[in-house]
C-alpha cells in the first residue's frame, strides 16, 4: 500500500483505486479496511508483488528529479512458523509481521520549484515526514527517561511526558508497532555526498541518531499453551540435575514405599523435599496439559455417571438433558414416589429399586433410610426378579398396600399406595410392568371419577379398610363444634345484654343526680350572686355566737371555716359556664375587626416565683366590716393570646367584662384600624384599644429569696442564691451579703465601693400575726400578699424554736424590743444573665412590704454568653427599731429579691406578665415577622459619613423609596422582572432573575411635594455584600466584591392623577463584575442570594448626602427559563 497525502491505496489490487478506511483493533492494533493480502510460497513470489507494487506507486518529475516518488510504501510480509512436539504430539505456532517502508525524501519549494498539486504533495510528505520525528524523539525521550529515573509503582496511568502522537498522521499510526512496540526495527537513512545538501544530510544523520535511542522489548509471538508446556519442561529437567547433585534418583519419589529407600529419605536435605515436591507438581501440570480432548471428555462422563449415582442415593433424579436435578419418573427403572400432607411436598422425592434386593429402614446401612418412631432398623424389603417386585415385610413391622395391613411377601402393582409405618406414604411405579403385561388392570382403576390420587386419599382408604369413615367423623366432629359455638355466642349475646342495661341504668341515674347538682348549684350561685350585691360577704363571725363554745371548740370551728371555705371547686364551674358566652362573643369581636388576638379560659394557681396580679385578690368582709383581701388557690382567669405583638397576657373576669364592654362600644361605632394604617406594635399600642395591653419596658426575670435568721447572732453571711422564673428554670445566680451593721463596723470603712443608702423602717405589730396553734405553739404569719404560700414554704419546717414555753422570745441582746437595729444587705454580682437582656437591674423587699422596695442601679449586660458578672456593688443600710413582729420576721421569713431585665431582641417572646408560667410557647409561624438590615455599602469615593454633634429637625418626611429590576428582552427594551411575593411580608419579594441577561436597576423616591425638600444629583449606587443568608453579622461570609453601576441622571416624574414628587434613576448592573458564583451560576433548589443596594443622594442645603440602602432577594433561573416563582 501507499500513503498519498495522507490517503492508503492498494497497490496490488487494481480494483480497489479509491481511498482506503484505517481502523484500529483492541487486539490487532491499527490495520487497514479491504487491503489485500496475498499468499506467497517462495521468495520469488514476495519479489514479483514487490516489483508490481512499485510500478503502481505515484510518481511525478521535480525539478531535482525525474522519477520523485510522491508517497510513502509500506510492504507487509506475514510469517508464521509451526513446529510439531513429538513429546506431547502439540502443535505450536510463532507468527511474525515483518514491514518494508520505502519513505518519500523530504523536499524543498524552492529546490524542486514545485507548483500546484506537487507543491501540496511536497507539503504532506513534509508533515507525514515531522510527525514521524516527534514519534521518534518522544519515544527516545521515554526510553531515556526510564534509564535515568524509576517510576513509583503507585503512579496511575501515564504522564504528559509519555504521550505519543501516534494519530496525526496515517503513517505513524500505522507504525505505531514498528516504532514502538513489540518489533525490531531497522532504519536506512539516504544521505548525499554533495556539500550542497549539507545541512540535509546533517539533518537525516540527527533523525537516525534519535532513532537509535528508541528501546523496544521484543517478545515471540508463541502460543500460550506451548509455551507453558515448554517452561514446564525446562522447569522439570533443571529439578531433576537438582535432585542428582543431591544424589537422589528422579524416579526416587515413585518409590516411596520402598525399604530400602526409606533410609536414604530420612538423610534428604530441606532443599531437596522442596524440589522433589516442585518436581510433581510440574509433571502433574505437564500430563493435564497434554491430556487430549477425548481423555478429558471421559473423565467427564466418569464424574457425570458418580453424580448421578450419588443423587440417585438421596432420591433425586437428573432430567436426560443432564441438567436439571430433581424428580423424574424414569421411564424404565422401577421406583417409589413420596406423598405429602403438604401438596408442596408431594412427588418431591423418587427412590429407585435395583435389583436384586432393596432394603429399607431406619439403620445406617439400609439403601433407603427412613425416619420414625414406627420405623424399624430393618423394616422391609424390596425384591426386584424378573422385572416384578415384591414387598417383604419385617417382624412387627406396619406396612399397609392400598389401605391393607400385609404380614407376608406382597407383589406391587403400578400405582400401588404403600404405607410404612404411620407417616410415610409413597406411590409404586413400575414402567416396564404396564408395557409387558396387556391386561394390566391398574389399582387406580377403581378409584372414583375426578379424584386424585394423594397423601389425603391414602389415609382415607387406610381408614376405610380399617373400618373408619374418616369423612363422617370429620362431619361429626363440626357438627359438634357448630351446635358448642352457637350455645356459647349465645350466653355470650344473653350476658352482654344484662351487662349493657346495668350500665344505662347507672348512666341514667347518674345523669338525674349531676342534673340535680347542678340546677342546685346554679340556683344557690344566682342566690349567692344577687345577695352578694346587696349585702356584704359575711364571715364565720356572722353566722355563731362565740359564747355558745369554749374558747378550743371555737378555735377549732374558726379553723375547720376557713379551710372548706377555700375549696371552691363548684364556684369555679359555674364560673367557667357562667362566662362561657363572654368568651364566644369576644372571639367573634376580634375575628370581625381583624385584631389578630384569641380568647380562651386557663386555671392559674399562685407559686412563690410566679405570684398573682393584684387584681386576682378575693375580696371579702368580716362582720365587723373590715375588708380582707385574700388569694384563693385556683383562679379563673382568660388567656389573651396577642398573635400580632406575639404576648400573652391574663386578664381576671373582672377586668375581662370591662375590656368586653369596650370591645362592644367599638364594634358597634365600626372604629377598627383601616387596612392602609400601619399595623400596631409594642410601640404603638395604646391604652385606647380594649384588645391590647401595654408592655413594660423591664421585664421579670426571676426571683430569689434570702433568709435571715443569720441576723440571729452578730454575724455576717455570704449567700449566692439562684434566680428562678416563672417557668421554675434559673436564670442566673445572685451573690448577697447580710451582716448587722453595729456602731463598731460604721467607724471602719466598707470594702465594697458603689452606691451605699441609708433608710429607716417601721415594723409594727399588724405587719407580723402572732397566733398559737392547736399545740399551744406560736406561729408568724405575715399580714401581706402571699400569706399561704410563705406559711406553707418557710413555716412548715420550722415552729419558732426560740420561742419558750412560756410564750417570751429567747433572743440576744442586740435584737431586744424597742432597741434601734442596722442590717445592712449588699447586693454583689449577678451571674448567668442571659445575654438577651440589656440593661439589668435588683430590687428587693420585705415579704409584707411590697410596696416599700430597695432597688439597684441598671447595669449594661455587655457579656455575649452570659458568663461574665454584672457588678450591682449595691449596699442598704435599713435601720429599725426592734419589736416583737421583726424578731418573728427574721426567724421565719426572707428577704425577696426580684431581677428585672430589658429585652433588647425583638425575636424574643414577651410576656405581659410574668403568670406565663406553664404556658404553651407561642410557634414560630405566629410571630411578627422580623426584617433584617444590614449594614450599607461604604463609598471608597464618598468616604464615611459624619455624624452631626447636634441634630436639629427642620422639616419630616415620609419617603417611600421602590426597587426595579430590568432585564433586556428580545425586542430591545428593558422589562421589569417577575417578583415572587409568596410570603405575604411587607417590604419583601424574590427577583427572578434569568442567567447571561443585561440588566437595569431602577429606583423611584416618592413623597410629599415640599420646597424644603429637593434633590439634586445622585453621586453613587453601589452593589455588594452579596450573601447566601440574610443575616451575616462578619464581612467574611460575603462573596465577590464591591461594584459601582454606571448611573444615568436623575429625574424628577410628574403624574397627573397624583400630587406627591416622584425621583427616579436607573443605572447599568453587570452581574459578571462582581466575580461572585452566586450571581454567575444558577441557584440551586431552595437557594436565595441576597445583596445590598446603596443609594448616595445629594440633597439641597444638605452638606452631606443622604444614603438609601436595601438588602434584596435574588434567584437565578436559566437564560430560556419560564418560571414565574422562586421554588
Amino acid at each position: 500500500m501507499e500513503i498519498y497525502c495522507e490517503q492508503v491505496r492498494d497497490l496490488l489490487n487494481p480494483k480497489n483505486k479509491n481511498s482506503m478506511r484505517v481502523r484500529e483493533h483492541p487486539i490487532l492494533g491499527p490495520y487497514v479496511e479491504d487491503l489485500s493480502k496475498l499468499v506467497v510460497t517462495s521468495y520469488e513470489d514476495i519479489l514479483q508483488l514487490m516489483e508490481e507494487g512499485n510500478k503502481a506507486r505515484t510518481v511525478a518529475a521535480t525539478s531535482m528529479n525525474e522519477t520523485s516518488s510522491r508517497s510513502h510504501a509500506v510492504f507487509t510480509i506475514l510469517l508464521t512458523q509451526q513446529k510439531h512436539d513429538q513429546a506431547t504430539d502439540l502443535k505450536g505456532e510463532k507468527v511474525s509481521k515483518l514491514s518494508l517502508v520505502d519513505l518519500a525524501g523530504s523536499e524543498r519549494a524552492d529546490s524542486t520549484k514545485a507548483q500546484g498539486v506537487r507543491l501540496q504533495e511536497g507539503a504532506k510528505i513534509n508533515q507525514s515526514l515531522t510527525t514521524l520525528g516527534l514519534v521518534i524523539s518522544a519515544l527516545a525521550e521515554a526510553a531515556s527517561s526510564k534509564d535515568i529515573i524509576k517510576k513509583d509503582k503507585n503512579t496511575k496511568g501515564k504522564s504528559k511526558a509519555d504521550f505519543i502522537p501516534y494519530r496525526d498522521s496515517v503513517l505513524t499510526w500505522l507504525l505505531r508497532e514498528n516504532l514502538g512496540g513489540n518489533s525490531r526495527t531497522a532504519m536506512i537513512a539516504a544521505i548525499s555526498p554533495a556539500d550542497i545538501n549539507y545541512e540535509e544530510t546533517l539533518g537525516t544523520l540527527k533523525y537516525a541518531n534519535r532513532a537509535k535511542q528508541i528501546m523496544c522489548k521484543a517478545v515471540v509471538n508463541e502460543d500460550p499453551n506451548a509455551r507453558l508446556i515448554r517452561e514446564l519442561k525446562e522447569e522439570v529437567q533443571r529439578l531433576r540435575e537438582l535432585l542428582k547433585a543431591e544424589g537422589i534418583e528422579a524416579q526416587s519419589h515413585a518409590g516411596a514405599g520402598d525399604p530400602a529407600s526409606a533410609g536414604r529419605q530420612r538423610h534428604r536435605s530441606v532443599s531437596a523435599e522442596d524440589a522433589i515436591e516442585r518436581l510433581k507438581e510440574s509433571e502433574k501440570l505437564i500430563a493435564e496439559l497434554n491430556e487430549t480432548w477425548e481423555e478429558k471428555l471421559r473423565k467427564t462422563e466418569e464424574i457425570r455417571l458418580q453424580r448421578e449415582n450419588m443423587l440417585q442415593e438421596m432420591g433425586l433424579a437428573v432430567k436426560d438433558d443432564g441438567i436439571t436435578v430433581g424428580v423424574f419418573s424414569p421411564k424404565k427403572t422401577p421406583h417409589l414416589v413420596n406423598l405429602n400432607e403438604d401438596p408442596g411436598m408431594s412427588e418431591c422425592l423418587l427412590y429407585y429399586i435395583k435389583r436384586g434386593v432393596t432394603k429399607l429402614g431406619s439403620g445406617g446401612t439400609q439403601d433407603i433410610q427412613l425416619s420414625g418412631q414406627t420405623i424399624l432398623p430393618e423394616h422391609c424389603t424390596l425384591n426386584n426378579e424378573k422385572d416384578e417386585i415384591t414387598l417383604v415385610p419385617g417382624v412387627d413391622a406396619n406396612c399397609y398396600v392400598n389401605g391393607k395391613q400385609i404380614t407376608g411377601p406382597t407383589k406391587l402393582r403400578t400405582g400401588s399406595r404403600i404405607i410404612f409405618g404411620t407417616n410415610h406414604v409413597f406411590r409404586f411405579t413400575n414402567p416396564l410392568q404396564a408395557r409387558s403385561d396387556l391386561d394390566f388392570r391398574s389399582p387406580l382403576a377403581g378409584t372414583p371419577a375426578g379424584e386424585k390420587v394423594d397423601w389425603s386419599y391414602a389415609q382415607t382408604e387406610l381408614l376405610s379398610k380399617q373400618g373408619i369413615d374418616l369423612k363422617a367423623e370429620m362431619a361429626k366432629g363440626l357438627q359438634a363444634l357448630e351446635e358448642k359455638y352457637r350455645r356459647e355466642k349465645f350466653e355470650s349475646d344473653r350476658k352482654m345484654e344484662i351487662q349493657k342495661k346495668d350500665y344505662e341504668a347507672k348512666i341514667e341515674g347518674l345523669q338525674k343526680q349531676i342534673d340535680a347538682q347542678s340546677m342546685m348549684s346554679s340556683m344557690y350561685s344566682s342566690y349567692m350572686m344577687s345577695n352578694s350585691m346587696m349585702t356584704p360577704d359575711r364571715d364565720f363571725d356572722d353566722y355563731v355566737d362565740p359564747c355558745l363554745w369554749s374558747a378550743r371548740e371555737f378555735q377549732i370551728c374558726r379553723r375547720a371555716w376557713d379551710k372548706w371555705k377555700g375549696y371552691q371547686f363548684t364556684s369555679l364551674r359555674d364560673q367557667l359556664w357562667g362566662n362561657m358566652v363572654f368568651l364566644k362573643e369576644a372571639n367573634a369581636i376580634s375575628v370581625e375587626l381583624k385584631k389578630k388576638v384569641v380568647f380562651q379560659y386557663v386555671l392559674l394557681s399562685e407559686t412563690l416565683y410566679s405570684p398573682l396580679p393584684p387584681d386576682f385578690l378575693a375580696t371579702t368582709r368580716t362582720g365587723k366590716g373590715v375588708v380582707v383581701k385574700k388569694r384563693p388557690r385556683i383562679s379563673v382567669a382568660v388567656e389573651v393570646k396577642d398573635l400580632k405583638n406575639c404576648a400573652i397576657h391574663y386578664w381576671s373576669l373582672e377586668k375581662f367584662r370591662q375590656r368586653l364592654e369596650l370591645m362592644r362600644q367599638m364594634y358597634s361605632n365600626d372604629a377598627e384600624i383601616s387596612p392602609s394604617s400601619p399595623d400596631i406594635t409594642m410601640e404603638s399600642v395604646g391604652g385606647s384599644d380594649p384588645f391590647y395591653d401595654r408592655f413594660p419596658w423591664f421585664k421579670l426575670i426571676g426571683r430569689a429569696f434570702v433568709n435571715l435568721s443569720s441576723l440571729l447572732q452578730p454575724v455576717s453571711m455570704s449567700h449566692k442564691v439562684p434566680v428562678v422564673n416563672e417557668l421554675g428554670e434559673v436564670r442566673g445566680h445572685l451573690r448577697i451579703f447580710v451582716q448587722p451593721a453595729t456602731a463598731k463596723d460604721d467607724d471602719i470603712p466598707d470594702f465594697i465601693p458603689g452606691v451605699r443608702q441609708s433608710v429607716r423602717i417601721r415594723f409594727s405589730e399588724s405587719d407580723v400575726v402572732i397566733e398559737r396553734n392547736l399545740n399551744g405553739q406560736k406561729t408568724a404569719l405575715s399580714n401581706g400578699t402571699s400569706v399561704d404560700l410563705e406559711e406553707e414554704v418557710f413555716d412548715s419546717g420550722s415552729s419558732l424554736s426560740d420561742l419558750s414555753s412560756n410564750g417570751e422570745v429567747n433572743h440576744h441582746p442586740h435584737l431586744a424590743v424597742g432597741k434601734d437595729f442596722t442590717m445592712r444587705v449588699s447586693v454583689l454580682q449577678a451571674y448567668g444573665i442571659s445575654p438577651e437582656y440589656s440593661d439589668v437591674f435588683c430590687q428587693f423587699h420585705f415579704m409584707h412590704r411590697c410596696d416599700e422596695s430597695f432597688s439597684t442601679e441598671s447595669i449594661k449586660n455587655a457579656a455575649e454568653d452570659g458568663s461574665g458578672p454584672l457588678n450591682f456593688f449595691h449596699v442598704q443600710n435599713i435601720s429599725v427599731t426592734v419589736t416583737q413582729a421583726f424578731v418573728d420576721y427574721v426567724t421565719t421569713k426572707p428577704l425577696l429579691f426580684e431581677v428585672f431585665g430589658h429585652c433588647s431582641e425583638q425575636t424574643a417572646l414577651h410576656h405581659g406578665h410574668p403568670l406565663s408560667r406553664g404556658a404553651r410557647p407561642i410557634p414560630k409561624r405566629m410571630l411578627p415577622p422580623s426584617t433584617w438590615i444590614s449594614e450599607p455599602v461604604q463609598s471608597a469615593r464618598i468616604g464615611p459619613l459624619k455624624i452631626p454633634s447636634s441634630n436639629p429637625v427642620h422639616c419630616t418626611y415620609d419617603l417611600l423609596v421602590s426597587f426595579e429590576i430590568r432585564e433586556l428582552a428580545p425586542n430591545g427594551e428593558y422589562l421589569p422582572v417577575v417578583v415572587d411575593h409568596a410570603d405575604s411580608l411587607p417590604c419583601t419579594g424574590i427577583f427572578i432573575l434569568h442567567q447571561g441577561i443585561q440588566r437595569r436597576i431602577t429606583i423611584t423616591i416618592a413623597h410629599e411635594s415640599g420646597v424644603e425638600l429637593g434633590w439634586k444629583d445622585v453621586k453613587e449606587l453601589l452593589v455588594g455584600h452579596i450573601r447566601t443568608t440574610q443575616e451575616v453579622t462578619d464581612e467574611k461570609g460575603y462573596d465577590g466584591s464591591v461594584f459601582s453601576l454606571t448611573l444615568s441622571p436623575g429625574q424628577l416624574v410628574k403624574k397627573h392623577d397624583d400630587d406627591r414628587t416622584f425621583y427616579r434613576f436607573d443605572a447599568s448592573w453587570d452581574s459578571s463584575m462582581h466575580n461572585s458564583q452566586l450571581l454567575n451560576n444558577i441557584s440551586s433548589y431552595g437557594e436565595r442570594v441576597y445583596i445590598t443596594a446603596t443609594a448616595y443622594i445629594q440633597i439641597n442645603n444638605c452638606s452631606q448626602p443622604a444614603v438609601i440602602s436595601k438588602d434584596l432577594c435574588l434567584v437565578i433561573h436559566g437564560r430560556d427559563s419560564k418560571a414565574t416563582t422562586a421554588g
